[in-house]
């Protein structure tokens, strides 16, 4: 290993950028944050692990408050990115000195995120050097899946648990989802945020026509006219605050050196998750059963996510028919990208609020 707002609220069933490949850093952060007024300091890794593929390798990221190495399974949790940009530039983006990340490590949390292969400072296959029509879609949902599993166990093993949180963006929802609907034995609670689900309309990743190449690539200002669709013209102006486009673009395109060193630069995603699009989302098909998932889980979105509307959120949610218990939360004035907008705090604080509870008792 190398070391390198309008929110619906539904209670149901009471039963920064990425390293080098041989890099890594160990850093302190502090800022705003202790519930005593006291920033604690924060501890961070960022290292490769092993995949479950000969040659692959993983990058993991963990943060925790400093000088702590032991937490309950409760206290530790697992994020995984979506379709198209790193876990990082997203999760651990200090906007405005704070990031998501940041936010539950001051709270006591054991916080990882992972790159699936193929994306931020993961390993790349030699396919993505090569002209995209050359090769053929990878990093499908079940890869994905195995390489959630590989970190979950790296981690049980690490903290000397036997089950963590896990916590899964857009596309990475169908990662998590998946793999706890296989391994529910290892999930304490799950987060599905903009959860992916059958589909009435195309993905908006931009693929095209024509056969489907091993990746597909993407401008910043692509990018940016998908964050703002279907956002009221009044309301677009003061969405994201002022730079925070910038600083996460920046960030984003920093991780793929190969990408941004094009003219324009672009940033290269693996069009895995466009295949199984088009095999099951988009066919009318579940890739999976949310009915096999049986830990308590949260359901979040936002009303203005043109990329996984409100409806696939709540067709996903009446089908976690055999969960302890279950939560759907959407938040006003926000787009698939809450996470790094002016409302994100409601995001963070919802989050936390599910991860936090004790268990509710069951009515006599």
């Amino acid at each position: 290993m190398q070391r390198t707002s309008t929110r619906r609220q539904t209670l149901g069933g009471l039963t920064a950028l990425a390293l080098a490949a041989a890099g890594g850093h160990a850093a302190s952060a502090a800022g705003p944050g202790g519930e005593d007024g006291v920033t604690p300091a924060l501890e961070t890794e960022s290292y490769r692990i092993p995949s479950a593929d000969a040659g692959i390798e993983l990058y993991i990221r963990n943060k925790r408050p400093a000088g702590t190495t032991a937490f309950p399974a409760e206290k530790i949790l697992l994020y995984v990115h979506g379709a198209t940009y790193p876990a990082e530039t997203a999760f651990d983006l200090p906007l405005n000195g704070l990031s998501m990340m940041d936010h539950l490590a001051r709270q006591g949390y054991d916080v990882y995120l992972v790159d699936v292969r193929g994306y931020g400072g993961s390993t790349r296959p030699p396919e993505m050097s090569r002209p995209p029509q050359d090769g053929k879609p990878f990093a499908r949902t079940a890869d994905a899946a195995r390489d959630v599993g590989a970190a979950v166990d790296h981690i049980l093993k690490r903290r000397g648990v036997g089950r963590i949180n896990l916590m899964g963006w857009s596309w990475g929802t169908s990662t998590m989802g998946l793999y706890t609907s296989q391994h529910n034995d290892t999930v304490n609670r799950l987060v599905l945020y903009a959860p992916q689900w059958i589909s009435r309309t195309p993905l908006p990743l931009g693929t095209g026509a024509g056969p489907l190449g091993a990746y597909r690539t993407v401008s910043k200002e692509s990018a940016r006219a998908r964050w703002l669709k279907d956002v009221p013209e009044d309301k677009k102006a003061d969405l994201i605050p002022a730079g925070w486009f910038e600083q996460w673009a920046d960030a984003t395109w920093a991780t793929d050196p190969e990408g941004a060193a094009q003219t324009p630069p672009v940033l290269r995603a693996p069009n895995g998750v466009v295949a199984d699009a088009q095999e099951f989302w988009l066919a009318g098909k579940a890739l999976y059963d949310p009915g096999l998932i049986r830990v308590p889980t949260l359901v979040i979105h936002a009303e203005w996510d043109a990329d996984l509307p409100s409806y696939q959120a709540q067709d996903y949610f009446a089908r976690l028919t055999n969960v302890p218990y279950k939560r759907f939360v959407e938040i006003g004035e926000g787009t698939h990208t809450i996470i790094m907008e002016k409302n994100r705090m409601q995001f963070f604080r919802e989050v936390s609020a599910f991860l936090n509870e004790a268990e509710p008792l069951a009515l006599n």
